[in-house]
């Protein structure tokens, strides 16, 4: 099974596009050069004397847009000898003219350089925070103890990697065990909340006997940082799963979060799970008491999914199918099912406006070491 899917820097640069801070595609990079050589060509060719030498003021401009300084200054010299060169007759351009796109020239040049340091700084900035978000949220291992792992994570905001979707599968003493959860709101202003909740679950793997337990420090967390601010009303819902050591039965707590899919070939079958309070609520101290342990057969799976999957809409308002899409999508390799998903999900529903989050789990008891 495969990691958590990372967008490649190609694929971070589609997303974003090129007017929201993505390099700029090919054809940007090449206009100057095309239209230098487009006006020589006209004058050339043209038996009268043309007057299109103010189209060469626009090539240094348009060079800041992707060249650094000294390029910049390159075509700028480039345009100023072309208007000096008899052979094009560009009108006889006077002082006035030269003058101008001499300005014009150093002008792009300055600004070249600043766009240059403003992007290097940016480019660092951005590497700074993506290495800030995969710390809270880090690459999902493709096994966990006994339990094959896939994971799928898209922040709802542009040009982050964490959201207010949180999930994670650890291996302590008492198994393996996993959780999937929503947090209040989204995009940055959620992360801060996740990596609490996250904290404290990597801490109750290693400490907590039993899953309700864990359910309870996650509630106690939220409450304590609400606590702490004065506007703050935290709460998060959540689902946490623990596997037996061979991963043949998994015990699962809901705290306000949709139950899993059980998927068994190309059956889907929603696990009939009572729901606690939400995280961060505060109401049972005792942490819930309707957890439920289900057996697992060879070839069945688990499928976890955020409500940004199940509440997409299209275009007419009709809620994205999760369970009759699986259906049809649920036969093919748990590695890959998750990827597939998404680009059904999108084809439903272009516009995502939520974070999505999907987790496959798959017991592999025939290699247990």
């Amino acid at each position: 099974m495969g990691k958590v899917p990372v967008l490649s820097p190609r694929r971070d640069h589609a997303r974003r596009g090129w007017l929201r801070g993505a390099p700029p595609p090919r054809w940007v990079k090449v206009l100057p050069v095309v239209l230098i050589a487009g006006v020589c060509a006209a004058t050339l060719l043209s038996p009268d004397a043309l007057d299109i030498g103010f189209l060469l003021g626009a090539i240094p401009p348009l060079a800041v847009l992707s060249y650094g300084p000294w390029a910049t200054a390159v075509l700028g010299a480039l345009v100023v000898a072309v208007l000096n060169i008899p052979a094009f007759n560009l009108n006889h351009p006077g002082n006035t003219d030269l003058l101008t796109i001499t300005f014009v020239s150093v002008l792009s040049v300055f600004v070249s350089y600043v766009r240059s340091r403003r992007d290097a700084q940016l480019d660092l900035e951005r590497t700074v925070a993506e290495a800030a978000q995969r710390a809270v949220v880090p690459p999902l291992p493709e096994r966990v103890g006994p339990v094959r792992c896939v994971g799928l994570y898209r922040a709802a905001e542009r040009g982050t990697l964490v959201g207010g979707d949180f999930f994670d599968v650890r291996e302590g003493p008492h198994g393996v065990r996993a959780v999937m959860g929503d947090v209040q709101g989204h995009g940055l202003s959620a992360v801060a909340t996740v990596a609490s909740l996250l904290g404290a679950f990597r801490e109750a793997v290693l400490d907590l006997p039993d899953l309700e337990s864990v359910a309870a420090r996650l509630d106690r967390r939220l409450v304590v940082d609400s606590a702490a601010s004065r506007y703050a009303e935290l709460f998060a819902t959540a689902v946490l799963l623990e596997f037996s050591r061979d991963a043949q039965a998994v015990r699962m707590v809901s705290c306000g979060h949709p139950a899993p899919l059980l998927l068994s070939g190309g059956k889907v079958t929603e696990v009939d799970l009572v729901a606690w309070t939400p995280l961060g609520l505060g109401l049972s101290d005792g942490g819930p008491d309707s957890a439920l342990t289900l057996r697992l057969e060879p070839g069945q799976s688990l499928f976890l999914a955020s409500d940004g999957v199940s509440e997409a809409r299209d275009a007419s308002g009709t809620f994205y199918p999760l369970t009759d899409r699986l259906s049809a999508l649920a036969d093919t390799d748990p590695a890959v099912l998750a990827d597939r998903v998404w680009a059904d999900l999108v084809h439903h529903c272009p516009a995502v406006v939520d974070d999505v989050t999907m987790l496959v789990l798959t017991p592999a008891s025939r290699d247990v070491r």
